[in-house]
């Protein structure tokens, strides 16, 4: 039998997860590209999220505390994944991703070159591009991946270098 608590705790949980639910798709799909592997690493981080919601502090934006999670599943996820297997180099074998809101056929293209580069980086540069793209500030992102402020820059600084490099 659940008490109330339970069943406001549950409720409370669902909203949260609900109105963040892009969160952990876009975490999951940054790390897992097959369908099957994407769905299997959000119910992963889902998993998680409803284990850390007894610590949950409400007076915290919701999103990083998500982020923080959902990010460390899916390096463990990647890691668990690929132990003893050498990072792949980026090239064309890497999986296409369309961008449903690219009308143009050359937008299409970049935004393709763009997630098969973010593909191909190690899974602390896949969460730092992904939060970068996201908008996010180098202090919500140190928070999110336990790094300093400083750190977070020079590494964006540097994987922004290699972007325009290597695209």
């Amino acid at each position: 039998m659940t008490s109330p608590t339970d069943t406001d705790a549950r409720a409370g949980f669902q909203a949260l997860l609900q109105a963040h639910r892009g969160i952990v798709a876009k975490v999951a799909g940054t790390y897992a590209w097959h369908p099957d592997d994407r769905d299997d690493l959000m119910q992963e981080i889902a998993t998680q999220l409803w284990r850390a919601w007894p610590g949950y502090d409400p007076q915290r934006p919701a999103a990083t505390w998500m982020y923080r999670i959902a990010l460390n599943v899916a390096i463990s996820y990647v890691r668990g994944r690929t132990r003893g297997v050498q990072p792949e180099p980026f090239g064309d074998h890497h999986g296409q991703v369309a961008d449903p809101h690219a009308h143009d056929h050359e937008a299409r293209q970049q935004v393709d070159l763009l997630h098969r580069f973010i593909h191909a980086q190690p899974p602390l540069d896949r969460a730092l591009l992904l939060l970068y793209l996201e908008d996010r500030s180098y202090r919500e992102m140190a928070d999110v991946l336990g790094l300093s402020e400083t750190n977070v820059a020079t590494k964006i600084s540097r994987l922004k270098q290699r972007v325009r490099t290597e695209l």
